[in-house]
């Protein structure tokens, strides 16, 4: 069976949107192809990828990219982060069989030395349920 494409979508995918893409390799790689864009791209904060790195999860091959990147191409799922993605993906010319819409706070705009971890745990609280319910709908 082929794997399930997921794109993950903030604003300057440098936090939220990169964290979303390795974790989801991180925790079901077997079965879900990660990607991560911004609709403003801006290269990946220093914070984010030490918060990752203190879980154990992998840094390997993360990148800003831009929404504009994957246009016409087909996600199963495409899972926005913040608002102002949320904006920009009326616009994106690319296609999605589900459209999720998480608002996790920016990290980057909360000025506690934890908020990135915060985030993180956030996202893969969120992201664990989906793949409950993702697993729970292929056994139907």
């Amino acid at each position: 069976m082929a794997k399930q494409r997921v794109l993950f979508l903030c604003n300057a995918n440098s936090a939220r949107s990169l964290m979303g893409e390795a974790l989801l390799r991180h925790l079901a790689g077997d079965t879900f192809e990660a990607y991560s864009a911004g609709s403003e791209p801006n290269e990946p904060a220093a914070m984010t990828l030490a918060a990752l790195k203190k879980q154990g999860i992998s840094t390997e091959g993360l990148a800003s990219k831009s929404l504009d990147d994957f246009a016409g191409e087909h996600f199963n799922a495409v899972i926005v982060l913040c608002d102002k993605a949320q904006q920009a993906c009326r616009d994106w010319q690319g296609e999605s069989d589900e459209h999720l819409y998480w608002d996790i706070r920016d990290p980057r705009l909360i000025g506690r030395s934890d908020a990135y971890e915060q985030a993180l745990n956030e996202i893969r609280h969120r992201l664990s349920l989906w793949l409950q319910i993702k697993a729970r709908d292929d056994d139907l």
